[in-house]
């Protein structure tokens, strides 16, 4: 069954195109081709980009935040409760009236308490600008290395000026050591962002993310076996492009020079719409669309290799309708925020600012209407209407 399995999945129709099998991609004669074996080496290079990742952010994106003025910020936390602890981490971090009320009567607080108890629980697990800064200094890094080895690797390659060129002599073309290295380490990088979207700072565009990481390592995985190498080097390198001013905007945001972010937020934008809207589709897409069944009749691999690149492009599309409406607002003037960013952090806060402000108001409120004194300076510890709100100093977040 597994045996019959393996020889389906591996069958040359559904990789390569008609009249070629895989003996003809054994290395021979000083030509080398890439194999799914190789592959496996991503597997410890992920966890050594994960290693590399955590030592680059306690060494050195920690500091450098620091020297910016960025500080991790201490968030008021909720009070013990395991009924509500149990409910937050079990079932639901924003419950619904119903399940409020059934757990006011169970904890014995009032409704109002058990609202208050869950902002301030779900605020006490947002993301810190400091997180934020050094997820994003990680990214910069590694995006401007890629990109800048990515121009080295193809800059003398004809394919990177033509690109009928990629399929001349397709697939029997020899594997460069600047492909392998290009490859291994993307997929690894990808494959390490993978494995730690869940502890990374979750977005809007969270489920778009993980489909973009997916697919690219799908896209990636699948080219490398079929040798759609060349095409995939040009791919990796128009992504790179962008991705390298996204995050340093972010870099400049979250240290709040605002004027540097802007600008090159700007030149952001146009660089996303001109590689992934222009280049990606009517260069690379039309490039593995038209060119190889001029040789080859079409296969398989040539259709999922083309559906791939369009669910790229479908995600493109989405981020620039972001983008654009971005720039919509820094138009107008209004722009506060990545629109791909986590609102919803800056929603929590106000709420529980607002919780607070309120509770302060209402405890202001029973002195007056009959509360001895002394029995609230017994709830705060003898003199606590002498002491400042401890949300005073509380600066608004940086998205």
């Amino acid at each position: 069954m597994l045996d019959s399995l393996y020889d389906w999945f591996w069958w040359d129709r559904v990789w390569l195109p008609v009249n070629l099998t895989w003996s003809d991609l054994e290395d021979r004669d000083g030509l080398v081709y890439a194999r799914a074996s190789h592959l496996y080496v991503t597997v410890p290079y992920t966890i050594a980009f994960l290693l590399i990742r955590y030592l680059f952010e306690s060494l050195i994106a920690t500091p450098l935040a620091v020297s910016a003025g960025i500080r991790q910020r201490v968030r008021l936390k909720a009070e013990d409760n395991p009924i509500l602890e149990h409910y937050y981490i079990s079932q639901s971090r924003n419950p619904v009236q119903a399940d409020i009320d059934g757990l006011s009567k169970k904890s014995s607080l009032s409704v109002r308490q058990v609202e208050r108890w869950f902002r301030r629980r779900r605020t006490q697990d947002l993301p810190g600008v400091l997180k934020k800064f050094r997820e994003a200094s990680w990214r910069f890094v590694f995006y401007i290395s890629a990109f800048i080895g990515g121009l080295i690797a193809l800059h003398d390659k004809e394919w990177f000026y033509d690109t009928r060129e990629v399929w001349e002599g397709f697939p029997k073309q020899s594997m460069l050591p600047s492909q392998y290295w290009y490859y291994i380490l993307e997929m690894s990088f990808y494959g390490s962002l993978l494995l730690r979207v869940a502890f990374d700072v979750k977005r809007k565009d969270f489920k778009e993310q993980i489909i973009h990481h997916l697919a690219t390592l799908v896209l990636l995985s699948f080219s490398w076996c079929a040798n759609y190498i060349r095409i995939g080097t040009l791919v990796m390198l128009i992504h790179d492009a962008s991705d390298v001013l996204l995050e340093s905007a972010k870099v400049f945001n979250y240290a709040k020079w605002e004027k540097t972010c802007q600008s090159i937020f700007v030149v952001f934008a146009i660089v996303f719409m001109v590689t992934r809207l222009i280049i990606f589709p009517f260069w690379l897409i039309h490039c593995t669309w038209v060119y190889p069944v001029l040789q080859y009749p079409a296969f398989f691999g040539y259709y999922f290799f083309n559906v791939m690149l369009v669910v790229l492009l479908c995600l493109h599309i989405f981020w620039a309708y972001l983008i654009l409406h971005m720039i919509k607002k820094f138009m107008f003037g209004n722009l506060t925020r990545d629109e791909r960013s986590d609102f919803e952090e800056e929603e929590e806060e106000e709420e529980v600012e607002s919780s607070l402000t309120e509770d302060e108001g209402e405890q202001q409120h029973k002195l007056g209407n009959g509360f001895s004194a002394s029995e609230t300076e017994l709830k705060n510890g003898g003199f606590g209407c002498m002491s400042p709100p401890e949300n005073m100093c509380r600066s608004k977040p940086v998205c």
